[in-house]
This record gives C-alpha cells, structure tokens and sequence, in this order.
C-alpha cells in the first residue's frame, strides 16, 4: 500500500491550495483518511479527517476554512484549504487507516508536502 500526496507550495496569507492524497495497491477498504501537519518546532496534529461514512473533523484552529473531501472511487482525498494564515505554515502528510486483508487494518503515511504560507 502506497499513499501518495501532491500540493503544497509557498503562498500568500489568504491565498488558497489544495492538497491530494491517492492511495494504491492491495487493500479491501479504506476506513479513514485524513491530513496532519508538523510545523517546525512543534508537534504534529491532525488536521482533518473523514472516515468511510463520511464524518469528518477538524483541528479548530482550521475549522471554516479548511474542508476535506474523499473520492472512495478513487481512493484519494483532498484537503482544500482557504485563507491560509502564516501559522498554517507546515509540513502536511497524507494518512490513511486501510483494511488490508480480513484481520489486518493498519495506519499508513504518504511522504510530506510542504505548506509555506509568507507575506
């Protein structure tokens, strides 16, 4: 199983960039997908997330203005975020809980994308 993500780049406070995640090879489901991002110095946190049923959730530092979407068809998810603040400014990795044989579900984590948000 691979996670492969896309995005990122260096913006401008209130900009906009959208971030996509696509998951391949052998696995029976995907049960939650979703972005966490590790600023420097700091901690990594989540993001968002949505899980298969389509619940989602947000750090509340990001809540209005980041949204996430999932494509089940083709295993991909997307995070959009809107109004970029300096603070948003971070590495962002791809994660995703996949059901890989009947017994096994396991996390897995796609290569971070930078996020560079600088006036």
């Amino acid at each position: 199983v691979q996670l492969q993500a896309s995005g990122g780049g260096v913006v401008q406070p209130g900009d906009s960039l959208r971030l996509s995640c696509a998951a391949s090879g052998r696995f029976f489901s995907i049960t939650a997908m979703g972005w966490y991002r590790q600023a420097p110095g700091k901690q990594r946190e989540l993001v968002a997330r949505i899980i298969s049923g389509g619940n989602t959730n947000y750090a509340d530092s990001v809540k209005g203005r980041f949204t996430i979407s999932r494509d089940n068809a083709k295993n991909t998810v997307t995070l959009q975020m809107n109004d970029l603040k300096l603070e948003d400014t971070a590495v962002y990795s791809c994660n995703a809980l996949i059901r890989t044989s009947t017994t096994l579900t396991a996390g897995y984590w796609g290569q971070g994308t930078l996020v560079t948000v600088s006036s």
